[in-house]
């Protein structure tokens, strides 16, 4: 398959993670931090690997410079957890881990993953938020809702929504902002984007005739209403797991920033004196 347009390379961007506890989508994102120095980034939820001793990532064969669909390159790893950096605050739920060490792995063994990544020169400014986006914006995200994906073709599933909250105010003070979508367990750490194609309307009015292509953040949870009335967020499971109060969906889910991913991944540069 040749993977040519921003669409198709989205699709294999996103990483389905299993482990023990269940299955999360982790992502690929390109982080510059010197003018001589870039690399690649694994990003999913804290809550996605916490725990988990043990786990098994899934990519799609390269041939040459395409994808062979249908073929898939299977790493398992063991101290999974340790591999990762969280955000420096606990209550942001966001974790990465470098690539490369995988990559050169799967180099060694002759088994060459096709990835395509998401470049964090895509995250929307403070400036270009306020200026560019409105209130409700259509977003996608991509990922393994409920471990659904395409068995045959080993691809994710994109799904979309709206943003509930504006992406340039901080929800409830915090790095987050709501989307109006449904967001189930698998979902966790799907990357929330926005994506048009030829054509968008910015803040101001008007018609721009251009694609347009930006990273808002990562999905971390979701709110329910529990049958005693109440109203909370809680993360995304990575499985369904049976429970003595069912909650309903309310169909809203928080993400977090895509500045946060920045900031996660500077604070692993950091821990590996690269900053």
């Amino acid at each position: 398959m040749n993977v040519e347009t921003a669409a198709e390379q989205l699709f294999f961007s996103t990483v389905r993670l299993e482990h023990a506890g269940g299955v999360g989508t982790s992502f690929i994102v390109q982080h510059a931090w010197a003018e001589d120095k870039q690399g690649l980034f694994l990003v999913t939820n804290k809550h996605v690997i916490a725990g988990a001793t043990k786990a098994r990532f899934f990519f799609t064969l390269a041939e040459g410079t395409n994808a062979k669909i249908g073929d898939i390159v299977e790493i398992a790893l063991d101290e999974f957890e340790q591999g990762w950096t969280g955000h420096p605050d606990d209550a942001v739920d966001v974790a990465a881990a470098p690539l490369v060490p995988l990559l050169n792995q799967l180099d060694k063994e002759g088994r060459q993953p096709f990835i395509k990544a998401i470049p964090t020169t895509i995250v929307p400014t403070v400036e270009q938020a306020s200026k560019e986006l409105d209130a409700i914006e259509e977003v996608f995200f991509i990922g393994y809702p409920i471990g659904i994906y395409d068995t045959v073709n080993l691809l994710p599933v994109a799904r979309r929504g709206t943003t509930a909250t504006p992406f340039s105010l901080d929800y409830c003070g915090k790095p987050a902002f709501l989307i109006d979508a449904s967001v189930f367990p698998g979902s966790s750490g799907s990357p929330v984007l926005i994506f048009n194609k030829g054509s968008y309307s910015p803040r101001e009015g008007g018609v721009v005739v251009a694609s347009r292509m930006l990273l808002l953040g990562i999905v971390a949870s979701v709110l329910v209403h529990e049958q005693d009335g109440k109203l909370d967020f809680i993360d995304v499971p990575t499985t369904l797991t049976p429970r003595v109060r069912t909650p309903e969906l309310a169909d809203l889910g928080i993400v977090f920033k895509s500045r946060t991913i920045v900031e996660t991944i500077e604070a692993l540069l950091h821990k590996y004196g690269e900053l």
